[in-house]
């Protein structure tokens, strides 16, 4: 269900006021070599660079370690994963979702897994290949060529007919599902809660993050969600920079509505509308249960 793009890996730092730094490079037009000094600066701008961004990584790291866990608890991550596979697979039993695959006919591809990772969205690529690096003898390794090859694309060539059969069968090793498990974290899970929690956050506004990170995917552009972010702090100041958490979640929630719409008109918004709007609208900012909530036409109830 992601957008495809640049993905910005959960490995990386992320600054919480959204800025990120252009590092001086070669460029493939120069004439001439660069000058021994111009390449010395170019090192030394590089440097500098990552200096500052390891400097405000600790200090954010700090102010987390302060901050209740929030989504990050164990039964409110839980909570989370019962939610997102309410709507990407249409139940809360989020672990028989290991080895979910089909097209759904929205341009990314074949959609697998927890977290409804795709063949067009990079993603599922990178899953397959991290996994490949521990496990080289895996029942998905053979199909790495041709999901590089149709990455960024609907393509299903080099993948027809087996590829699904593979995927569903190496579902069943334990490994393959941590794995699953480990890159929703990395990707997903983990850089949505930091950057909620830097954004002064709870644990409602942690899962609309989250949630908009796995549809949207970990963008820089218009319709991913750090283009979405940009364009909600661009309308309302966000509750860390003294707005109303109800106020700025109100137009984050707006603008990936409209993004969702724009991406395919007529899609249906349930995992907005009848969820996370329905809490919103009840003052449920810690995500407390009992939570009703309807995705699809279907009603789902956590007790």
């Amino acid at each position: 269900m992601k957008r495809p793009g640049v993905l910005l890996l959960g490995a990386l730092p992320v600054i919480a006021a959204g800025v990120y730094f252009a590092v001086p490079g070669d460029s493939a037009d120069t004439a001439a070599p660069a000058s021994p000094s111009s390449s010395a600066t170019a090192r030394s701008a590089r440097d500098d660079a990552k200096d500052r961004a390891e400097e405000e990584r600790t200090a954010d790291d700090a102010l987390i370690a302060d901050l209740p866990p929030g989504l990050a608890a164990p039964a409110k991550k839980e909570l989370a994963q019962q939610l997102v596979s309410s709507a990407e697979n249409s139940t809360t039993r989020w672990r028989t979702a290991y080895g979910s695959i089909q097209d759904v006919g929205d341009g990314d591809g074949y959609t697998a897994g927890i977290v409804g990772f795709c063949t067009g969205t990079h993603d599922l690529l990178t899953l397959v290949e991290r996994y490949t690096e521990a496990h080289p003898d895996n029942g998905l390794a053979r199909y790495l060529p041709a999901l590089r090859k149709v990455d960024g694309s609907d393509s299903h060539e080099g993948l027809d007919p087996g590829f699904t059969a593979a995927w569903k069968a190496e579902a069943e090793v334990p490994a393959f599902r941590a794995a699953q498990e480990e890159e929703r974290d990395r990707v997903y899970f983990d850089p949505a809660v930091r950057l909620a929690k830097l954004d002064g956050l709870g644990t409602l506004g942690q899962f609309v993050y989250y949630d908009a990170m796995v549809f949207h995917g970990p963008d820089t552009d218009p319709g991913g969600f750090y283009g979405l972010r940009e364009q909600a702090m661009a309308k309302a100041k966000t509750p860390g920079q003294g707005d109303s958490e109800k106020a700025y979640l109100d137009t984050f929630l707006d603008v990936r509505e409209q993004a969702m719409r724009d991406k395919r008109p007529g899609i249906d918004t349930s995992r907005v509308d009848t969820a996370q709007r329905r809490f919103l609208a009840a003052g449920n900012l810690e995500l407390a249960t009992p939570l009703v909530w309807e995705m699809y036409g279907d009603t789902y109830r956590v007790p």
